[in-house]
């Protein structure tokens, strides 16, 4: 059983194109298709009604952290409870993130990729006392494409490539901070889930976070209104001396009333252009993370949850598949399962992948799917397979006593 580095456990199909890749590797055969198609209706109604029970146990505990919330709750929770709720949440999720094949971010980890920033992105300065708790969960650790103008170039459209995660998940939870916005409900959690994040980017996805405006703009605001202004305060007060000794004060103060007027105007000038500055970046911030958020708190859920549910069907479906039509009477241990199904991912979609064959095998056994000789597993008939899972659904609810 090869282990890889470089490979995640998510396998990225739809479940439909699923069926549809290993019915060709069916050939011919309609009536294995048959079964086959069977076979994945059950086991993606098996994995739904599972799935709709989390759902409900996230939604229950979810209701009181959510900010979008529209009900009225019936008791309200003291302290303790609250805390207990939270941890009790932040378990349903983080088992739901498993599920999902994300990975959990350390904090030095999270702080690392905060410390940088892209020549397209946006510069942040993170405070992470804003956060009670921040979770970052990330998938699709691969290499994106972002297109840069640079004038030098004669502002030709230009590729680079850079490290990105494909889906990027947070769990914030805030607490009291100036950095935060007044009508911000610190008692609340929020959660996000974005795509295409670069690496070095990850600081523009955080509450709180300051905008930082790029050396280059602040060296040519900060320099024209130094340099104009110096040159200004030195003829204003050059003609003043010479004034002095030559009029009255009266008529000094009217002649210097009229340099000291451009001053302050050219004040007024450069100010306005550092806040339209900051507009332009805040509207850049804006437009990136409109078009790479996926969803916000609840919805988070419902997204998530369908992902998990699809993950944990195509995983089943696969290590049925291979020890049905592949491993024979004998069947085959775990590692040449993991082996076969990785290989054959390879060869019939371009996919490389690192089949995680240990909850793909729990699941089959659950099920009974599968039966287990010492080492070997070997899949049950496909018709006694539809036979189980129809037995498991029809007892899903047993209100019927005849």
């Amino acid at each position: 059983m090869a282990e890889y580095k470089d490979r995640e456990h998510y396998i990225p199909l739809r479940q439909s194109d699923l069926v549809e890749l290993l019915g060709r590797d069916l050939g011919s055969d309609r009536d294995a298709i048959a079964l086959l198609r069977k076979l994945d209706a059950l086991l993606s109604a098996t994995f739904h009604y599972e799935y709709y029970r989390l759902l409900q146990e996230l939604k229950d505990r979810y209701a009181p952290f959510d900010p979008d919330a529209v009900t009225t709750p019936i008791h309200q929770l003291t302290a303790d409870e609250r805390l207990q709720k939270q941890e009790e949440l932040y378990e349903r999720f983080t088992f739901l993130m498993e599920r999902a094949n994300f990975k959990k971010l350390t904090m030095d980890e999270i702080k690392v990729l905060a410390e940088g920033v892209s020549e397209w992105g946006l510069n942040m300065d993170v405070d992470f006392r804003v956060f009670e708790r921040l979770e970052v969960f990330v998938r699709g650790d691969t290499i994106g494409s972002r297109y840069v103008r640079r004038w030098w170039r004669m502002w030709k459209r230009e590729e680079v490539r850079l490290p990105i995660f494909k889906r990027l998940v947070l769990f914030a939870k805030m607490k009291p901070n100036r950095r935060l916005p007044d009508e911000i409900d610190t008692s609340a959690v929020f959660f996000k889930v974005f795509k295409d994040i670069p690496k070095v980017d990850l600081e523009m996805l955080f509450p709180g976070a300051a905008m930082r405006m790029p050396n280059f703009h602040r060296f040519k605001l900060g320099g024209s209104l130094l340099g104009s202004g110096a040159w200004i305060l030195y003829s204003v007060f050059g003609q003043l001396a010479d004034m002095v000794a030559r009029f009255s004060a009266a008529i000094v103060t009217s002649m210097v009333m009229g340099p000291l007027a451009a001053l302050l105007g050219f004040g007024y000038k450069q100010w306005y252009g550092y806040q339209t500055t900051r507009t332009m970046f805040s509207l850049r911030l804006t437009q990136s993370l409109y078009y790479q958020t996926l969803g916000t708190n609840q919805t988070v859920l419902f997204h998530l949850l369908d992902e998990a549910e699809e993950q944990e069907c195509r995983e089943a479906l696969l290590a049925y598949y291979y020890l049905w039509r592949h491993a024979g009477a004998a069947g085959w241990d775990a590692a040449s399962l993991d082996d076969y199904v990785e290989m054959d991912l390879e060869r019939l979609a371009n996919l490389k992948v690192d089949f995680e064959i240990d909850d793909a095998l729990a699941k089959l056994e659950r099920l009974k799917l599968v039966t287990k000789n010492g080492e070997r597993y070997v899949a049950v008939p496909i018709e006694k397979a539809l036979e189980a899972l129809d037995y498991a659904w029809d007892n899903y609810f047993r209100y019927n006593r005849t």
